[in-house]
């Protein structure tokens, strides 16, 4: 049975590949204080469905490549709107501009 591994899709940049991150839980032998440990893993995305942001489950497989061990199982949940700010900003010219043309 191949193990299978919820985490964040941190970067799908590179074609059918994703990188999820996973963050596990562990307790410190001495102190007993719990901590968050992240991992990230490559996982092969052959429809390229998941997004930044999305919620999805990985199961391992095969070696796919040098670093891919893990292939995307399910999109659990889609990531909200994203926001990206406009590539040319509006200068302050244009703005008093067009308020003069109002008036």
């Amino acid at each position: 049975m191949a193990k299978t591994l919820i985490g964040i899709v941190s970067s799908n940049k590179a074609d059918k590949t994703i990188v999820v991150t996973v963050q596990t839980s562990k307790t410190h032998p001495l102190y007993r204080k719990k901590y968050m440990v992240s991992t990230k893993f490559m996982a092969h995305d052959e429809k390229n469905e998941a997004g930044e942001g999305d919620k999805v489950a990985i199961v391992e497989t095969r070696p796919l490549s040098a670093r891919k061990r893990h292939a995307l199982d399910r999109v659990i949940e889609k990531a909200g709107v994203q926001h990206k700010e406009s590539e040319t900003p509006v200068v302050a010219k244009e703005a008093a501009t067009t308020e003069e043309e109002k008036a």
